[in-house]
């Protein structure tokens, strides 16, 4: 178990160190701003969508490695899917994080989402991993307001 958890540490670090799609996007379809008071993380996430479809997903901002790290895997294991299948991804991280364990498949079959298991166990860092998705599930509903973890 401890190589295990040393991979996904990798992965948490690794998408810190160089997040996938940081940037602001030019003519998204909607953008929400959140933020975690608790720890300051501020981020917009931005979003393109194209019919029913996530064409591009994006974000920018500042926060602690589990919040970057977290948007950037989000940002790119929405990218190309449905609303429906975004919809159910937010599900199973929002499982995933807040431990309900028993609600979900293998870790097989949450593939990379599976890096911020770890952080069921420390209740204050499910804000910081979870903003990015509820900011996205914002804008995916066409909300315009901010979105805080408090």
């Amino acid at each position: 178990m401890s190589e295990l958890r040393e991979l996904y540490q990798e992965v948490i670090l690794d998408h810190n160190r160089n997040p996938r799609n940081f940037r602001i996007m030019e003519h998204p379809t909607a953008s929400v701003e959140g933020y975690n008071p608790l720890c300051g993380d501020h981020y917009t996430v931005y979003l393109r969508m194209e019919g029913d479809r996530i064409a591009d997903v994006s974000f920018q901002g500042a926060g602690c490695a589990i919040s970057k790290a977290s948007a950037s895997v989000m940002s790119q294991l929405l990218k190309g899917k449905t609303k429906a299948e975004a919809e159910k991804i937010f599900e199973t991280f929002h499982t995933l994080v807040t431990g309900k364990r028993e609600d979900m498949g293998s870790i097989e079959e949450v593939g990379r989402l599976a890096a911020f298991a770890g952080v069921r166990e420390f209740p204050a860092r499910v804000k910081c991993a979870s903003l990015a998705w509820h900011t996205l599930k914002a804008a995916l509903e066409g909300e315009s307001k901010n979105v805080t973890t408090e």
